[in-house]
């Protein structure tokens, strides 16, 4: 069965990063520019936090607006990268409505969410879960 990354509740996110930083290195890089899971600040600790990951939409925008089919859309919802059919151009990163995917500036590429969920493995507070997802 498909999985997908769920944000469980993002307000016990305390914006540790530790999930950005497994998901770097999972993919083998250090550093957190890599990562296809993003946390971002909402206005201070005060105002928490934003998980930014794919959320695997069912009929993926991205997919859509990519001209060289690099995007393959995903059973039970989200996307495979076919990064050798990949020219960098941008438009899955203008496409997607949540800002999921954006451009590794070194490699040219698509920073996207491969559904492993090991980034959910490091989150002390069980921001986020791997999920199955049901096939329509």
């Amino acid at each position: 069965m498909p999985k997908r990354l769920a944000i469980l509740d993002a307000n016990r996110c305390v914006g540790c990063q530790l999930c950005m930083f497994a998901c770097s290195n999972r993919l083998g890089f250090t550093g957190l520019e890599k990562s296809a899971i993003r946390v971002i600040s909402s206005g201070g600790v005060e105002r928490g936090f934003t998980v930014v990951v794919c959320r695997a939409c069912s009929d993926p925008p991205c997919a859509r607006a990519c001209p060289e089919d690099a995007l393959i859309p995903r059973p039970g919802g989200g996307i495979f990268l076919k990064s050798e059919r990949c020219v960098g151009c941008g438009h899955c990163v203008e496409a997607c409505d949540i800002g999921a995917i954006r451009i590794d500036e070194e490699l040219r590429k698509p920073v996207v969410c491969v559904y492993c969920g090991y980034c959910a493995q490091f989150c002390p507070h069980k921001v986020i879960a791997l999920e199955e997802v049901e096939m329509r």
